[in-house]
């Protein structure tokens, strides 16, 4: 596995060794041992979570907070999406920026969004499965997140945004600068 960090500390893509023949492809999808070393991170993950979307679908930004925050690892098994993490954490250097990277079925390609970071993505073809384990339980309660639109993250999302479809939930989410008061 290569493992390459992002200009947000502790916020990796990776890229798995792929074997191929007439036959079709083999990967690792996820070693602890080869991930941490990778990394330097120590995970246990506990939940996995997927979704089938279609083009426009934007989910996030969201986080959860507090004990409940989540580092999550996410891919995608069919299609394509442009996924973001940006950095939530307050005394971080890189704090209020982020990173966004295409993730697809063909390049195989992981993101490894760390813990205090918000996360989200938009589908960037006519459907696409998206998977990602957590190391956290998701909790209601400590759900928060950021409209993904915000002026002071100025996020390029690739597609025109009338072609958008958003959740009622995240089309009020509030700006960077009122949620990040309320973690």
């Amino acid at each position: 596995m290569k493992a390459t960090e992002t200009k947000l500390s502790g916020c990796f893509i990776l890229e798995p060794n792929v074997f191929g023949d007439h036959r079709g492809y083999f990967f690792e999808s996820f070693n602890k041992q080869s991930f941490e070393a990778a990394t330097g991170a120590e995970v246990n993950f506990v939940q996995d979570n997927q979704s089938f979307s279609s083009k426009g679908v934007l989910r996030g930004l969201h986080a959860q907070k507090g004990e409940f925050a989540q580092a999550k690892l996410v891919r995608v098994l069919q299609g394509a999406v442009l996924d973001v993490a940006v950095d939530a954490r307050p005394n971080s250097q890189t704090f209020g920026q982020h990173v966004a990277v295409e993730l697809s079925a063909e390049n195989k390609k992981q993101l490894f969004v760390p813990r205090g970071f918000l996360h989200g993505f938009i589908v960037l073809t006519d459907t696409a499965e998206f998977f990602y384990k957590c190391d956290n339980y998701y909790h209601k309660d400590a759900e928060w997140g950021v409209k993904y639109n915000d002026e002071q993250l100025n996020i390029e999302w690739q597609m025109p945004s009338e072609l958008f479809k958003l959740s009622e939930k995240d089309e009020i989410l509030p700006s960077f600068a009122e949620a990040v008061n309320h973690i």
